[in-house]
Order: structure tokens, then sequence, then C-alpha cells
């Protein structure tokens, strides 16, 4: 896509991004959150969401495909177990009929009904085997128990035994928030962190390495703590420093409201070769903002973590055509709308 500063904004080649932090809120998904007096996520209200304004976005940003999962709370809301494993089951059928109505736009990552370990694993394997999702997601913490906790093998086991790819996405802290501090501003970040802490500290990463991770925004704090958590994580248990890096370093990030000129240099020195991924975190971040964060790349890194790495950690993207470029943007907002956050990042 070619943004020129008071001209119309059109697309001059095919979309080619692959987005793996893309969420989906189907109405009846916004309806049970509604009827149990939840109205946002994270500190954020829930965003508007059509799949025809997910594409919309897509062309915005050049997207060819987007992998879509459920956002925080999940299922953990929902506190009869029954209850939980239906909607779960609820949202992922809906995933799999979008993904079919929208061929090569849609992937999704099935949402797991935890923290109840045998009903997530059951579902884990309902939806790879039978469903053909892309991956799970697991939120940081389901109702203050962490990923990394004890009691969590059967799940790891059924994933790993699939080679699963499991997308971390942060919840709220399970404690209370600081005023004037909105979860998804700095919370999110630990949540994240501490997850990830946690898979490397008790030995997940390590006795189920079939499991790829991917850590939302950046990894949270991961890249630029690593070394402090990995000094930690050694004196406690007896284990090299190096290898307790390795293990961070297995770690998948997406770009999601990262790529900023502070924050990607690190996310890049530390990040493996090919375990960055693009991420936009749409519609809880608008189309601008995942413009904005999508520009900090150089041109050399661009077309691996824009596409090339996603397409090595999902083949069957790699297989899947390209679609036509759009015309032109539907809405004068958003064509305004990218033209100020082109003048925004350009140099003064």
């Amino acid at each position: 896509m070619t943004l020129t500063n008071g001209q119309r904004t059109r697309a001059t080649a095919p979309p080619q991004r692959i987005d793996v932090h893309q969420h989906v809120i189907p109405p009846f998904y916004r309806d049970a959150l509604t009827k149990a007096g939840i109205a946002e996520a994270g500190g954020r209200m829930l965003p508007a969401w059509s799949p025809e304004a997910a594409i919309e976005a897509m062309d915005v940003l050049g997207t060819a495909t987007a992998l879509l999962s459920v956002s925080t709370p999940g299922t953990a809301f929902v506190t009869d177990p029954a209850e939980a494993a239906d909607l779960a089951r609820r949202l992922n059928d809906h995933s799999t009929t979008l993904a079919a109505e929208h061929p090569g736009r849609f992937g999704y990552f099935a949402t797991l009904p935890m923290p109840d370990v045998p009903a997530g694993a059951a579902e884990a394997a309902r939806a790879l085997d039978t469903l053909g999702a892309d991956g799970v997601t697991l939120l940081a913490n389901n109702r203050g128990t962490y990923l990394g906790a004890g009691g969590q093998d059967e799940l790891w086991r059924a994933l790993n035994d699939r080679g699963a790819v499991v997308f971390v996405h942060p919840a709220e802290l399970p404690a209370p928030a600081v005023e004037n501090i909105p979860p998804f501003a700095a919370d999110f970040l630990l949540d994240t962190t501490r997850a990830a802490y946690l898979l490397v500290r008790n030995g997940i990463v390590r006795r189920y390495p079939d499991i790829r991770f991917i850590l939302s925004h950046g990894g949270g704090f991961v890249p630029y703590a690593s070394h402090r958590m990995g000094v930690t994580i050694a004196a406690d248990t007896g284990r090299s420093p190096l290898d307790v890096l390795d293990d961070f370093r297995t770690f998948y990030f997406d770009t999601a409201l990262t790529s900023s000129p502070a924050a990607l240099p690190t996310l890049l020195a530390f990040a493996r070769p090919g375990h960055v991924l693009f991420g936009s975190d749409w519609p809880f971040a608008p189309s601008t903002a995942g413009q904005y964060f999508a520009n900090g790349l150089d041109e050399a890194d661009v077309p691996a973590v824009n596409r090339t790495n996603a397409e090595a950690l999902f083949p069957r993207l790699g297989k899947t055509p390209a679609p036509a470029p759009p015309r032109r943007l539907r809405h004068s907002a958003q064509r305004a709308a990218a033209r100020l956050v082109f003048r925004l990042v350009q140099p003064s």
C-alpha cells in the first residue's frame, strides 16, 4: 500500500501480511459478556466487530490472512465448568465457519475452557484434530492460575503430542487495578511476563519441546528483562543462566503495539531468527495504531516479520494465494486516519 500525503490511499500490491494477533467478538459472545456485566476487556470498552470490518481493516494494513483469537476474559468469567466448555465449543465452531466462509482471509486459535485442565485438553484435541484450528489461545492467567503452574501436564501433553502453536494472550492481573492505570497499558505486559517466567522456571518449555509458544505484545517485559529473570531462575533452580536464556529464546513474539523505535530493537536483538511475527491487536487497537506500529521495521526485516516467519510456523498459509488488492478504502474516515498516521511518522 502506498500512503501519499493529501491523496487518496490505494493499495498498489496484493496484501501480504499474516497477522497472528487479531481478535474476534461474535455477537453471542458479546451477549454472554453483557449478561455477566462485562462491558470491557483490559480496561477498554468492547469494540464493534464484524467480518466485513475485519477484512476492511486488514486491507488498510496490507494483511492477507489474520489468525483470530478471543481476547480476555475468554471463558474464565463462566464459573460453571459445563457452561464454560460449551461456550468454548461454540466459539470454536463459529471461528471454523468464519474461516470457511472467507477462505484465505481467516484462520484461528481455538479457545479453551481454562482453568479446567481436562476440559481444556479435550477441547484442544477436538479443535486441532477435527476442526482444523491453527493453534490454541491460552490466557496468561485464568482466575489467578498462571500458565506453567502445577497440575497442567494433561494439557501440555495434548498440545505437545500435536505439535501445537499456543498463542499466549494477557488477562487482567489477579489483583485490583491501580487507579488511572488501565490494565492494557502496563498490567498486560506483566501478565504475559509472569506466564513466560513460570513456563521457563518450571520446565514446561523443556519437557514439551514440540509446543511453539507465541507471546503477545513482544513478550511483555521478557526481552528487556530476560537476563535479570535468567539469573534469578538459575539461582533458584541450579541451572545454568545460559540454558535459562535459551529457554526464553524458544518463544515466538508478535509485534502488536510493540514495534516502536524504543521497543523493537530490543525484541529483534533478543528473539531467535524467524521468531518475530506481525500482530495488529485489531479491533482493540484501531487501524491507525496498527499502521503506526507496523512502520518500525528495517527494510531487510520486513518480509520475514510480515509473512515468511509465519509461513514457517503455519505451513498451510504458505499455500494460500494472496487476495487481490482492494481498489481503495471504503470509508473516508479511514482514509483520513491513514493520512494522519503517515504525517505523524514522518521525520520532522
